[in-house]
This record gives structure tokens, sequence and C-alpha cells, in this order.
């Protein structure tokens, strides 16, 4: 249940200054961002205005209402406070307004935003209510609660987004699933693939983050209720305070733990190298794209957009600016991964300051997952994909590609390792002289007598070298 309150001002991260001559061009004041993710210039790249809207200022602020009225209901229900108190709390909130203002100038001085959200409060529900506002709680629970909310919805807008990125795999997928390719490492050539097989190794990542996705949420997504040292000793040593926890764990749709997590951090770290998860597999997806829409290679292209990816000197230029994007959100995610990691070493039953680093990682990563997964379905669904150029580029090494299969081919009748020796001194011919490695093969006496020309082109030919790439798209598909 989410409360609508009002606030008596329009909140933003900064007080807005209006800069004349940006005003008269767009109509709109400046919002003062100094981060790319809230930019009024670089937001679109970097984020979405749904995810933004989970987690900004009034969002927040919002949730941890929630979190003190479900704590008034919860206790309410579990007779630890007045039975009607509950109810009144959460009316006399959805009725009021608060003054952000006031909110922000006490935070600056008090640190934490509950004290000054709680004196609000109090003066919304009337003196016999409010002796009951954030009765037993600490400013902890009420900014996990929050936090923990704001993520609940923030992991359902990633699943959306990424199941529209698997759906766009798995179309490429099957629909390339047997156009040949060079498969490459260090980036030379390997051995032969397909286009489908390189998306199918991309979309069973995603397969995996789907499945972590839906893994991790009860593990993670815990209400928080304990008190100042997690105990509940100010509910008393009954069992009072388990059954409010409990019972607030319902209210929220939120998981009950089996002890306060204030300074067991690993749910949030969990959720947030989770997103780092994604970048990473983003990140390689991108950067493939990249490397493969050189003009040199020329195999795919993002969609194509009227003056997207221009340069402002180099009118020929088509960048790939989604794949760009997503490199960095990727590094950023990763990034970020490392301070809440820090933010685990807390000290003792309350932390003393590594706690914050959460406030800073946790937002910018979901914005920074939420932009780049949103660029990723957008680079995939409209995908410019040359597949003669490929074929054009597996052959362009003149069956040096396939020099495994022919050595394979060889090893029954020489051995092994003979015949890795023959196939290399005829790939240095082959390159040496610029002919193809069928005619170095072809003036060999040792290999001529063992194999004829026949089944030597069969083995110089890389469309015949594909392994078990057909198959294994096929069982990537197969998942659900």
């Amino acid at each position: 249940m989410s409360i609508a309150l009002r606030l008596s001002r329009p909140l933003s991260r900064a007080t807005a200054r209006p800069i004349s001559s940006i005003t008269a061009i767009t109509g709109q004041k400046s919002i003062g961002s100094v981060s790319a993710i809230d930019s009024g210039i670089f937001r679109t790249l970097f984020g979405t205005d749904e995810i933004r809207k989970v987690f900004d200022d009034e969002a927040y602020i919002r949730r941890c209402v929630d979190a003190e009225a479900a704590l008034a209901r919860a206790q309410s229900k579990c007779d630890v406070i007045p039975s009607e108190v509950g109810a009144l709390v959460t009316q006399r909130i959805q009725e009021s307004t608060l003054d952000f203002e006031r909110l922000r100038h006490e935070t600056e001085i008090v640190g934490y935003p509950i004290l000054p959200l709680v004196r609000q409060l109090s003066d919304i529900c009337g003196e016999e209510v409010s002796k009951y506002v954030h009765w037993g709680a600490a400013t902890q629970d009420i900014m996990d609660l929050a936090s923990i909310l704001q993520m609940k919805e923030g992991l359902d807008i990633i699943e959306k987004i990424l199941k529209d990125v698997i759906k766009s795999l798995r179309k490429l997928s099957e629909k390339y699933k047997d156009t040949p390719m060079a498969g490459r490492t260090h980036l030379q050539h390997a051995l032969p693939v397909t286009f489908g097989y390189k998306c199918a190794v991309w979309l069973s990542g995603f397969q995996r983050h789907l499945e972590r996705l839906e893994q991790l949420r009860d593990r993670t997504l815990m209400v928080q209720f304990g008190g100042a040292a997690g105990s509940l000793a100010s509910l008393g040593n009954s069992d009072d305070g388990l059954r409010v926890r409990r019972v607030l764990a319902k209210e929220l749709g939120l998981t009950d733990p089996s002890i306060t997590w204030h300074v067991a951090r690993d749910g949030i770290a969990e959720i947030t190298n989770f997103l780092a998860l994604m970048g990473g597999s983003m990140g390689k997806l991108a950067l493939d794209i990249i490397i493969m829409s050189s003009n040199e290679l020329s195999e795919v292209a993002e969609p194509f957009v009227p003056h997207r990816g221009a340069s402002s000197t180099m009118p020929q230029k088509r960048n790939p600016i989604s794949s760009e994007v997503i490199l960095a959100a990727s590094k950023i995610l990763r990034s970020n991964a490392g301070l809440v990691l820090d933010g685990m070493v807390a000290d003792f039953e309350r932390a003393s300051g590594p706690w914050h680093l959460e406030w800073v990682a946790v937002p910018e990563s979901f914005v920074i997952a939420v932009g780049a997964l949103s660029q990723t379905h957008f680079a995939l669904s409209g995908l410019s994909v040359n597949s003669k150029q490929m074929l054009e580029n597996l052959h362009s090494t003149k069956g040096l590609i396939v020099a495994e299969a022919v050595m394979m081919g060889m090893a029954p009748y020489v051995g092994r390792q003979r015949a890795h020796d023959i196939v290399y001194e005829a790939c240095r011919e082959s390159l040496e002289k610029e002919r193809t490695l069928l005619e170095s093969l072809l003036e060999k006496e040792e290999v001529t007598k063992k194999m004829n020309q026949k089944r030597l082109s069969e083995l110089c030919d890389p469309v015949n070298y594909l392994g078990a790439a057909s198959r294994m798209v096929d069982d990537v598909l197969a998942v659900q």
C-alpha cells in the first residue's frame, strides 16, 4: 500500500537556478544536475523516467511514510498500540501535506530524514494518535524499509525490460541459427560459428539473470524492524516485536527474516551485484557489437535513426551509440557493486558510516541498469545483420580458419602431433605465398597420399565445420 502524500513544493535534487539563455530555448528551468543520470541533456541515454520516479526524493519520502503507516497498522493488529491508531495514522497522512523544505533543512542538521519526518507526521496525526507514530522503531528501520520498497519496485521494472531483451535475443538466435560467420579468439579468426550461436551465448547469460532475479526476491527483499540495536527491546521481552515484524512484512509484501539485518547487508549487496552481473553481460554484448560494426568487419549495425551516432566533423560516421553507453554503464555498475561490498563491513550492531555508501550506489545502479537494459533492447530489436559480409569475412583467410578441421582429419593417419606440424607448415606457406590452405595442402605428398582432393576440399570449407553450434542454439531456445 503506497500512500499518496502531498508535498508543499516540487522535489528536485538541487535548487532550480534558471539560466536565461537555456530557459529561452527550452522553456524550462535548469534543474542544476551534476550527474549524467539526472542531466537534462544526457538523462535519456543513461536511464528512463520510469525508474527515476521510483528512486527520486519524492518517491523515497513516500516510501518512508508508507513504512511508518504500515508499522502503525501492524502494531494495531497485534494490539501493541490501540487498535484504531493504525487506520487513523494512514488516513491522516493521506489527507495531509508535507513541508519538504522544512524536511530538507532539518535533515541537513540531523543527518538523517526520519526524525524530521516523524515530527511532521506527529503534527499531522494530532496529539492522541501521534504518540504512537514510529513506536519502537529506529531511524534505520524506516530508511531500510523505504529502500527495500524502492528496490522491490525497481526489480519489477528490471524484470520487464530483461524479458524484452530475452525476447529479442531469442528471435535473433532462431533466425540466424545457421548463418555462418568467423568465430574469433584474441581478435583473430579461430573457428567457424554461426551468428545465431553467438546470439544464443548472449541469450544464455540473460536467461540465467532472469533465474537469479526470480530467486533473489525472497532472499533479499526483507522487512526491517529491530529498534535501536536490533533486539526489539523497545517492545518488551515478549514476542510482540516478532509478531509485529511478521505482520509488517505481510503489510508491505516483504519477507520476514529470522533476525534483524541492520548490519548484515548481504541482501543489498546481492541485489546491487546482480545489477552489476547484468551489466557485465550487457557490456560483453555491446563490445561485440562495437567491434562487429567497424568498417573492417561490417557484420552488424545498430538500428538506423537519422543523425544517431553522427559526427560534428565527419559526415560519414554512424557510431554505435547505444553500445557505447551500455559499455560505460557496465563499468559504473561494477564500480557501484564494489561500494556496497565495502558497505557490508560494518561495525557492531549499527554501523558508523558504511551504510551511507548504499544511498549513492543503490539508486544510481538501478537507474543505470534500467537505462542500459533499455539501450540493449533498442540495439537488439532493430539490429541490422549483414550475413553476406559475415560469409565473406569467414572466407577471407582462404581456409585458414578450418586448419583444425584438416588437422583432426589427418590425425587418424599420422597422429595428432604430426598432423599439427603438417598443417602448421601448410598455413605458413599459405600466408607467405598468398594462396589458399587447400592449394598448399595439395602440394604435400604426405597429405595427398592419405586424403584425396574431394576430402581435402570438404575439410577446407568453413561451412562444414560448425560442430554442435546449431544444436546448442536449439538447447538454449528450449529454456523457458
